[in-house]
Protein backbone atom coordinates (compact mmCIF):
# COMPACT_ATOMS: atom_id res chain seq x y z
CA UNK A 1 0.00 0.00 0.00
CA UNK A 2 1.44 3.22 -0.98
CA UNK A 3 1.11 6.63 1.30
CA UNK A 4 -1.15 8.16 -1.22
CA UNK A 5 -3.28 5.11 -0.32
CA UNK A 6 -2.94 5.34 3.37
CA UNK A 7 -4.04 8.96 3.04
CA UNK A 8 -7.59 8.02 1.31
CA UNK A 9 -10.35 8.40 3.63
CA UNK A 10 -13.02 6.20 4.05
CA UNK A 11 -16.50 7.93 3.63
CA UNK A 12 -18.10 5.35 5.76
CA UNK A 13 -15.64 4.59 8.06
CA UNK A 14 -16.14 2.55 11.59
CA UNK A 15 -16.95 4.59 14.33
CA UNK A 16 -15.77 4.25 18.07
CA UNK A 17 -17.23 2.14 19.91
CA UNK A 18 -18.91 4.29 22.16
CA UNK A 19 -19.97 6.03 19.24
CA UNK A 20 -21.97 3.08 17.80
CA UNK A 21 -23.38 1.93 21.27
CA UNK A 22 -24.99 5.70 21.25
CA UNK A 23 -26.65 5.57 17.86
CA UNK A 24 -27.30 2.33 18.27
CA UNK A 25 -29.43 3.28 21.09
CA UNK A 26 -31.28 5.93 19.64
CA UNK A 27 -31.90 3.42 16.61
CA UNK A 28 -34.03 1.63 18.37
CA UNK A 29 -35.87 4.51 19.80
CA UNK A 30 -36.37 5.78 16.31
CA UNK A 31 -37.90 2.48 15.07
CA UNK A 32 -40.53 2.61 17.74
CA UNK A 33 -41.38 6.08 17.35
CA UNK A 34 -41.40 5.42 13.07
CA UNK A 35 -44.16 2.76 13.76
CA UNK A 36 -46.50 5.31 16.08
CA UNK A 37 -45.97 7.80 13.18
CA UNK A 38 -47.09 5.37 10.82
CA UNK A 39 -50.02 4.03 12.49
CA UNK A 40 -50.89 7.77 13.72
CA UNK A 41 -51.28 8.52 9.69
CA UNK A 42 -53.16 5.51 8.86
CA UNK A 43 -55.76 6.25 11.65
CA UNK A 44 -55.91 9.83 10.46
CA UNK A 45 -56.23 9.20 6.61
CA UNK A 46 -58.99 6.25 7.56
CA UNK A 47 -60.76 8.62 10.20
CA UNK A 48 -60.88 11.57 7.71
CA UNK A 49 -61.86 9.52 4.43
CA UNK A 50 -64.64 7.43 6.69
CA UNK A 51 -68.06 8.48 6.95
CA UNK A 52 -67.41 9.98 10.39
CA UNK A 53 -64.97 12.06 8.87
CA UNK A 54 -66.12 15.35 10.23
CA UNK A 55 -65.98 14.10 14.05
CA UNK A 56 -61.31 13.98 12.81
CA UNK A 57 -62.21 17.57 11.93
CA UNK A 58 -64.15 18.63 14.81
CA UNK A 59 -61.12 17.22 16.91
CA UNK A 60 -58.50 18.77 14.47
CA UNK A 61 -60.45 22.31 14.87
CA UNK A 62 -61.15 22.28 18.72
CA UNK A 63 -59.51 25.11 19.89
CA UNK A 64 -58.03 25.20 23.44
CA UNK A 65 -55.83 27.76 26.03
CA UNK A 66 -55.50 31.23 26.81
CA UNK A 67 -56.89 33.76 24.56
CA UNK A 68 -55.06 36.80 26.38
CA UNK A 69 -52.10 34.87 26.01
CA UNK A 70 -52.73 34.60 21.94
CA UNK A 71 -53.03 31.18 22.74
CA UNK A 72 -56.39 29.43 21.76
CA UNK A 73 -54.93 27.40 19.30
CA UNK A 74 -56.59 24.93 17.77
CA UNK A 75 -55.39 20.86 18.67
CA UNK A 76 -53.98 20.52 15.09
CA UNK A 77 -51.99 23.94 15.76
CA UNK A 78 -50.99 23.15 19.10
CA UNK A 79 -49.25 19.73 17.71
CA UNK A 80 -47.25 21.77 14.75
CA UNK A 81 -45.87 24.69 17.12
CA UNK A 82 -45.92 22.76 20.65
CA UNK A 83 -45.24 18.85 20.13
CA UNK A 84 -42.92 19.35 17.60
CA UNK A 85 -41.28 21.88 19.69
CA UNK A 86 -39.93 18.45 21.53
CA UNK A 87 -38.73 17.26 18.59
CA UNK A 88 -36.91 20.02 17.54
CA UNK A 89 -35.41 20.24 21.01
CA UNK A 90 -34.44 16.59 20.53
CA UNK A 91 -33.07 17.42 17.54
CA UNK A 92 -30.93 20.32 18.97
CA UNK A 93 -29.69 18.66 21.25
CA UNK A 94 -28.03 15.65 18.93
CA UNK A 95 -26.68 18.26 16.69
CA UNK A 96 -25.23 19.84 19.17
CA UNK A 97 -23.52 16.48 20.72
CA UNK A 98 -22.55 15.82 17.07
CA UNK A 99 -20.30 18.50 16.66
CA UNK A 100 -18.95 19.14 20.18
CA UNK A 101 -18.38 15.76 21.36
CA UNK A 102 -19.08 12.75 18.65
CA UNK A 103 -17.25 11.70 15.66
CA UNK A 104 -18.53 14.82 13.43
CA UNK A 105 -16.32 16.81 15.62
CA UNK A 106 -13.71 15.86 12.89
CA UNK A 107 -14.20 17.50 9.46
CA UNK A 108 -13.24 14.58 7.87
CA UNK A 109 -15.89 12.85 8.86
CA UNK A 110 -18.40 15.68 9.01
CA UNK A 111 -17.51 16.52 5.79
CA UNK A 112 -20.04 13.48 3.85
CA UNK A 113 -23.14 13.76 5.77
CA UNK A 114 -23.19 17.82 5.62
CA UNK A 115 -22.33 17.49 1.95
CA UNK A 116 -25.18 14.90 1.67
CA UNK A 117 -27.19 16.77 3.39
CA UNK A 118 -27.15 20.24 1.68
CA UNK A 119 -27.28 18.07 -1.47
CA UNK A 120 -30.37 16.63 -0.56
CA UNK A 121 -32.02 19.91 0.44
CA UNK A 122 -30.27 21.84 -3.16
CA UNK A 123 -31.57 19.31 -5.49
CA UNK A 124 -35.05 18.62 -4.87
CA UNK A 125 -35.83 22.90 -4.17
CA UNK A 126 -34.35 23.44 -7.42
CA UNK A 127 -36.42 20.72 -9.11
CA UNK A 128 -39.66 21.63 -7.18
CA UNK A 129 -39.16 25.51 -8.07
CA UNK A 130 -38.89 24.37 -12.10
CA UNK A 131 -41.96 22.08 -12.02
CA UNK A 132 -44.06 24.57 -9.57
CA UNK A 133 -43.03 28.09 -11.95
CA UNK A 134 -46.10 29.73 -13.19
CA UNK A 135 -48.52 27.29 -11.00
CA UNK A 136 -50.06 30.55 -9.28
CA UNK A 137 -51.73 30.65 -6.37
CA UNK A 138 -48.09 31.51 -4.36
CA UNK A 139 -46.96 27.99 -5.23
CA UNK A 140 -43.30 28.83 -5.33
CA UNK A 141 -43.69 29.15 -1.58
CA UNK A 142 -43.64 25.19 -1.16
CA UNK A 143 -40.33 25.01 -2.53
CA UNK A 144 -38.83 23.50 0.78
CA UNK A 145 -41.64 21.24 1.44
CA UNK A 146 -39.58 18.25 -0.54
CA UNK A 147 -35.72 19.16 0.92
CA UNK A 148 -36.89 17.46 4.89
CA UNK A 149 -36.07 13.76 5.58
CA UNK A 150 -38.37 12.01 8.77
CA UNK A 151 -35.62 10.19 10.59
CA UNK A 152 -38.32 8.20 12.78
CA UNK A 153 -40.03 6.45 9.17
CA UNK A 154 -36.54 6.55 7.32
CA UNK A 155 -34.72 4.48 10.32
CA UNK A 156 -38.00 2.31 10.74
CA UNK A 157 -37.65 1.38 7.41
CA UNK A 158 -34.22 0.45 7.65
CA UNK A 159 -34.93 -1.19 10.44
CA UNK A 160 -37.15 -3.73 8.46
CA UNK A 161 -35.57 -4.63 5.75
CA UNK A 162 -31.67 -3.58 6.40
CA UNK A 163 -30.66 -6.25 9.28
CA UNK A 164 -27.73 -7.66 7.90
CA UNK A 165 -27.00 -4.05 6.25
CA UNK A 166 -23.49 -2.60 7.81
CA UNK A 167 -23.72 -0.19 10.73
CA UNK A 168 -21.66 2.29 8.97
CA UNK A 169 -25.12 3.20 6.85
CA UNK A 170 -27.11 3.37 9.63
CA UNK A 171 -25.04 5.65 11.20
CA UNK A 172 -24.92 7.66 8.14
CA UNK A 173 -28.41 8.11 7.87
CA UNK A 174 -28.96 8.92 11.40
CA UNK A 175 -26.25 11.91 10.90
CA UNK A 176 -27.55 12.98 7.62
CA UNK A 177 -31.08 13.12 8.88
CA UNK A 178 -30.01 15.50 12.26
CA UNK A 179 -28.17 18.18 9.58
CA UNK A 180 -30.68 17.68 7.28
CA UNK A 181 -32.78 18.78 10.83
CA UNK A 182 -30.76 21.53 11.16
CA UNK A 183 -31.55 22.91 7.48
CA UNK A 184 -34.89 22.91 8.13
CA UNK A 185 -34.77 24.81 11.29
CA UNK A 186 -33.06 27.62 9.47
CA UNK A 187 -35.24 27.50 6.57
CA UNK A 188 -37.85 27.92 8.34
CA UNK A 189 -36.63 30.79 10.69
CA UNK A 190 -35.63 32.29 7.75
CA UNK A 191 -38.22 32.01 5.07
CA UNK A 192 -41.53 31.30 6.76
CA UNK A 193 -41.67 33.78 9.57
CA UNK A 194 -44.53 36.52 9.05
CA UNK A 195 -45.07 39.40 10.69
CA UNK A 196 -42.13 39.53 13.21
CA UNK A 197 -42.55 41.39 16.17
CA UNK A 198 -39.01 42.09 17.41
CA UNK A 199 -40.11 43.06 21.11
CA UNK A 200 -41.52 39.54 22.25
CA UNK A 201 -38.29 38.05 20.28
CA UNK A 202 -35.74 40.14 22.63
CA UNK A 203 -37.85 39.36 25.88
CA UNK A 204 -37.48 35.53 24.54
CA UNK A 205 -33.83 35.63 25.54
CA UNK A 206 -34.13 36.62 29.12
CA UNK A 207 -35.75 33.04 29.94
CA UNK A 208 -33.59 32.02 27.78
CA UNK A 209 -30.63 33.16 29.56
CA UNK A 210 -31.58 32.00 33.13
CA UNK A 211 -32.14 28.26 31.68
CA UNK A 212 -28.66 28.63 29.98
CA UNK A 213 -27.12 29.52 33.24
CA UNK A 214 -29.22 27.23 35.20
CA UNK A 215 -28.17 23.68 32.91
CA UNK A 216 -24.58 25.06 32.50
CA UNK A 217 -24.92 24.53 36.52
CA UNK A 218 -26.12 21.33 36.07
CA UNK A 219 -29.64 21.99 37.77
CA UNK A 220 -31.65 19.86 36.72
CA UNK A 221 -35.04 21.14 38.76
CA UNK A 222 -37.73 20.56 36.43
CA UNK A 223 -39.78 23.13 38.75
CA UNK A 224 -37.29 26.12 37.51
CA UNK A 225 -36.88 24.95 33.92
CA UNK A 226 -39.57 23.45 32.38
CA UNK A 227 -41.60 26.69 33.07
CA UNK A 228 -38.46 29.16 31.48
CA UNK A 229 -38.57 26.60 28.56
CA UNK A 230 -42.56 27.14 28.32
CA UNK A 231 -41.88 31.24 29.10
CA UNK A 232 -39.23 31.11 25.90
CA UNK A 233 -41.49 28.96 23.41
CA UNK A 234 -44.55 31.62 24.44
CA UNK A 235 -42.43 34.44 23.48
CA UNK A 236 -40.86 33.10 20.13
CA UNK A 237 -44.58 32.40 19.20
CA UNK A 238 -45.70 35.86 20.17
CA UNK A 239 -42.60 37.15 17.89
CA UNK A 240 -43.87 35.58 14.60
CA UNK A 241 -40.55 33.04 14.44
CA UNK A 242 -42.09 29.73 14.47
CA UNK A 243 -42.26 27.90 17.69
CA UNK A 244 -40.65 25.45 17.10
CA UNK A 245 -37.29 27.33 16.67
CA UNK A 246 -37.00 27.80 20.63
CA UNK A 247 -37.05 24.05 21.08
CA UNK A 248 -33.49 23.98 19.23
CA UNK A 249 -32.52 27.69 20.91
CA UNK A 250 -33.11 26.07 23.86
CA UNK A 251 -31.03 22.51 23.04
CA UNK A 252 -28.63 25.08 22.30
CA UNK A 253 -27.58 26.01 25.18
CA UNK A 254 -27.61 22.97 27.38
CA UNK A 255 -23.91 21.48 27.61
CA UNK A 256 -22.72 18.23 26.06
CA UNK A 257 -19.40 17.78 28.27
CA UNK A 258 -19.42 17.83 32.12
CA UNK A 259 -16.23 20.39 31.63
CA UNK A 260 -14.37 22.21 28.74
CA UNK A 261 -11.59 22.86 30.83
CA UNK A 262 -11.48 19.69 32.26
CA UNK A 263 -10.61 17.73 29.71
CA UNK A 264 -12.74 18.41 26.41
CA UNK A 265 -14.96 16.00 24.92
CA UNK A 266 -13.49 13.33 27.82
CA UNK A 267 -14.45 14.92 30.40
CA UNK A 268 -17.60 13.20 30.49
CA UNK A 269 -21.51 13.38 29.72
CA UNK A 270 -23.07 16.88 30.23
CA UNK A 271 -26.89 17.46 30.77
CA UNK A 272 -27.39 17.51 27.02
CA UNK A 273 -27.40 13.36 27.44
CA UNK A 274 -29.69 13.17 30.39
CA UNK A 275 -31.95 15.52 28.76
CA UNK A 276 -31.76 13.24 25.62
CA UNK A 277 -32.89 10.18 27.60
CA UNK A 278 -35.70 12.06 29.34
CA UNK A 279 -37.17 13.48 26.07
CA UNK A 280 -36.61 11.30 22.68
CA UNK A 281 -39.39 8.94 24.36
CA UNK A 282 -41.67 11.71 24.39
CA UNK A 283 -40.85 12.85 21.02
CA UNK A 284 -40.76 9.48 19.01
CA UNK A 285 -43.31 7.89 20.44
CA UNK A 286 -46.04 11.25 21.65
CA UNK A 287 -45.00 14.27 20.06
CA UNK A 288 -44.20 13.05 16.12
CA UNK A 289 -47.46 10.36 15.91
CA UNK A 290 -50.20 12.85 17.74
CA UNK A 291 -48.64 15.77 15.24
CA UNK A 292 -49.04 12.85 12.18
CA UNK A 293 -52.64 11.93 13.48
CA UNK A 294 -53.66 15.62 13.33
CA UNK A 295 -51.87 16.42 10.09
CA UNK A 296 -52.38 13.75 7.78
CA UNK A 297 -55.75 13.38 7.44
CA UNK A 298 -56.79 14.73 4.34
CA UNK A 299 -60.07 13.66 2.64
CA UNK A 300 -58.64 12.31 -0.59
CA UNK A 301 -62.78 11.86 -2.59
CA UNK A 302 -61.70 8.52 -4.25
CA UNK A 303 -59.43 8.05 -7.39
CA UNK A 304 -60.97 11.59 -8.59
CA UNK A 305 -59.80 13.42 -6.36
CA UNK A 306 -56.04 11.84 -5.90
CA UNK A 307 -56.13 12.28 -9.58
CA UNK A 308 -56.94 16.05 -8.84
CA UNK A 309 -54.70 16.89 -6.01
CA UNK A 310 -51.87 15.15 -8.08
CA UNK A 311 -52.03 17.30 -10.76
CA UNK A 312 -51.59 20.18 -9.17
CA UNK A 313 -47.67 20.92 -10.26
CA UNK A 314 -47.08 21.59 -6.84
CA UNK A 315 -47.82 18.05 -6.02
CA UNK A 316 -46.09 17.16 -8.78
CA UNK A 317 -43.33 19.41 -7.88
CA UNK A 318 -43.03 17.64 -4.08
CA UNK A 319 -43.10 14.02 -5.32
CA UNK A 320 -40.12 14.66 -8.08
CA UNK A 321 -38.59 15.98 -4.83
CA UNK A 322 -38.68 13.95 -2.97
CA UNK A 323 -38.29 10.54 -4.98
CA UNK A 324 -35.86 11.89 -7.66
CA UNK A 325 -34.04 15.19 -5.93
CA UNK A 326 -33.17 13.76 -2.62
CA UNK A 327 -31.75 10.58 -3.66
CA UNK A 328 -30.02 12.52 -6.40
CA UNK A 329 -28.63 15.53 -4.29
CA UNK A 330 -27.54 12.56 -1.75
CA UNK A 331 -25.66 10.73 -4.09
CA UNK A 332 -23.85 13.37 -6.20
CA UNK A 333 -23.05 15.22 -3.21
CA UNK A 334 -21.28 12.33 -1.74
CA UNK A 335 -19.35 11.54 -5.27
CA UNK A 336 -17.98 14.88 -5.39
CA UNK A 337 -16.30 14.68 -1.99
CA UNK A 338 -15.13 11.08 -3.07
CA UNK A 339 -13.78 12.88 -6.22
CA UNK A 340 -12.38 15.90 -4.87
CA UNK A 341 -11.04 14.47 -1.54
CA UNK A 342 -9.36 11.43 -2.41
CA UNK A 343 -12.14 9.39 -0.09
CA UNK A 344 -12.86 6.06 -0.90
CA UNK A 345 -16.21 4.06 0.28
CA UNK A 346 -15.80 1.91 3.35
CA UNK A 347 -14.48 -1.63 2.58
CA UNK A 348 -17.14 -3.94 2.06
CA UNK A 349 -19.60 -1.44 0.97
CA UNK A 350 -21.53 -0.65 -2.56
CA UNK A 351 -22.20 2.42 -4.41
CA UNK A 352 -25.94 0.82 -4.33
CA UNK A 353 -25.90 1.02 -0.93
CA UNK A 354 -25.43 4.45 -0.98
CA UNK A 355 -27.90 4.46 -3.41
CA UNK A 356 -30.66 2.64 -1.52
CA UNK A 357 -29.45 5.43 1.80
CA UNK A 358 -30.33 8.02 -0.78
CA UNK A 359 -33.92 6.69 -1.68
CA UNK A 360 -34.81 6.71 2.02
CA UNK A 361 -33.74 10.51 2.16
CA UNK A 362 -36.64 10.87 -0.39
CA UNK A 363 -39.14 9.58 3.30
CA UNK A 364 -40.24 13.54 3.97
CA UNK A 365 -43.13 13.70 6.26
CA UNK A 366 -42.95 15.49 9.69
CA UNK A 367 -40.88 18.40 8.45
CA UNK A 368 -42.81 18.21 5.05
CA UNK A 369 -46.28 18.28 6.10
CA UNK A 370 -45.49 21.28 8.51
CA UNK A 371 -43.34 23.25 5.87
CA UNK A 372 -46.80 22.92 3.82
CA UNK A 373 -48.70 24.02 6.52
CA UNK A 374 -46.72 27.38 6.53
CA UNK A 375 -46.47 28.07 3.32
CA UNK A 376 -50.42 27.56 1.98
CA UNK A 377 -52.40 27.48 5.42
CA UNK A 378 -53.37 24.58 7.28
CA UNK A 379 -56.79 22.82 5.99
CA UNK A 380 -56.17 24.95 2.53
CA UNK A 381 -57.20 23.19 -0.64
CA UNK A 382 -53.32 23.40 -1.78
CA UNK A 383 -52.57 21.72 1.68
CA UNK A 384 -54.40 18.70 1.45
CA UNK A 385 -52.94 18.46 -2.18
CA UNK A 386 -49.42 18.70 -0.55
CA UNK A 387 -50.42 16.32 2.35
CA UNK A 388 -51.40 13.65 -0.83
CA UNK A 389 -47.96 14.57 -2.28
CA UNK A 390 -46.08 14.29 0.65
CA UNK A 391 -47.46 10.61 1.61
CA UNK A 392 -47.96 9.20 -2.22
CA UNK A 393 -44.02 10.75 -2.43
CA UNK A 394 -42.77 9.37 0.92
CA UNK A 395 -44.41 5.70 0.48
CA UNK A 396 -42.62 5.41 -3.31
CA UNK A 397 -39.62 6.20 -1.68
CA UNK A 398 -39.59 3.98 1.02
CA UNK A 399 -41.02 1.12 -1.72
CA UNK A 400 -38.02 1.91 -3.83
CA UNK A 401 -35.61 1.84 -0.87
CA UNK A 402 -36.96 -1.46 -0.14
CA UNK A 403 -36.24 -2.71 -2.90
CA UNK A 404 -32.34 -2.23 -3.40
CA UNK A 405 -31.76 -2.92 0.70
CA UNK A 406 -33.83 -5.57 0.99
CA UNK A 407 -31.36 -7.02 -1.98
CA UNK A 408 -28.20 -5.69 -0.57
CA UNK A 409 -28.93 -7.06 3.04
CA UNK A 410 -29.71 -10.39 1.62
CA UNK A 411 -25.77 -10.37 0.32
CA UNK A 412 -24.65 -8.92 3.14
CA UNK A 413 -26.36 -12.09 4.75
CA UNK A 414 -24.70 -15.00 2.32
CA UNK A 415 -21.46 -13.14 2.89
CA UNK A 416 -21.78 -13.56 6.40
CA UNK A 417 -23.16 -16.96 6.60
CA UNK A 418 -20.30 -17.94 4.18
CA UNK A 419 -17.75 -16.24 6.86
CA UNK A 420 -19.32 -18.16 9.43
CA UNK A 421 -18.76 -21.84 7.72
CA UNK A 422 -15.33 -20.99 7.04
CA UNK A 423 -14.36 -19.80 10.35
CA UNK A 424 -16.05 -22.77 11.39
CA UNK A 425 -14.15 -25.48 9.10
CA UNK A 426 -11.07 -23.28 10.43
CA UNK A 427 -11.83 -24.57 14.16
CA UNK A 428 -11.88 -21.05 15.01
CA UNK A 429 -14.36 -20.92 18.31
CA UNK A 430 -17.80 -18.60 17.38
CA UNK A 431 -16.84 -16.63 20.40
CA UNK A 432 -20.27 -14.20 21.15
CA UNK A 433 -19.67 -10.78 19.89
CA UNK A 434 -23.39 -8.79 20.77
CA UNK A 435 -24.02 -6.87 17.48
CA UNK A 436 -24.50 -3.18 18.60
CA UNK A 437 -27.27 -2.42 15.41
CA UNK A 438 -29.74 -4.75 17.14
CA UNK A 439 -31.83 -4.74 19.98
CA UNK A 440 -31.61 -8.55 21.01
CA UNK A 441 -27.65 -7.83 20.75
CA UNK A 442 -27.31 -10.60 18.07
Amino acid sequence: MTDADRRRANLFARRSWGETSRISAILRKETVGGALLLAGALLALVWSNSPWSDGYQSVRDLRVGPAGLHLDLTLATWAADGLLAIFFFVAGLELKREFVAGDLRDPRRAAVPVAAAVGGVTVPALLFTLIAAGAGGGAAKGWAIPTATDIAFALAVLAVVGRFLPSALRTFLLTLAVVDDLLAIVIIAIFYTSDLSVAPLLAALVPLAVFALLVQRRVRSWWLLLPLAAVTWVLVHESGVHATVAGVLLAFTVPVIRSEAAGGPDAGPGLAEHFEHRFRPISAGVAVPIFAFLSAGVAIGGLAGLATALSDRVAVGIMVGLIVGKPVGIMVATWLVSRFTRADLDEGLNWLDVLGLALLGGIGFTVSLLIGELAFGLGSERDDHVKVAVLAGSLLSALLATVILRARSRVYRRVHEVETIDRDQDGVPDVYQPHPDRPDGH
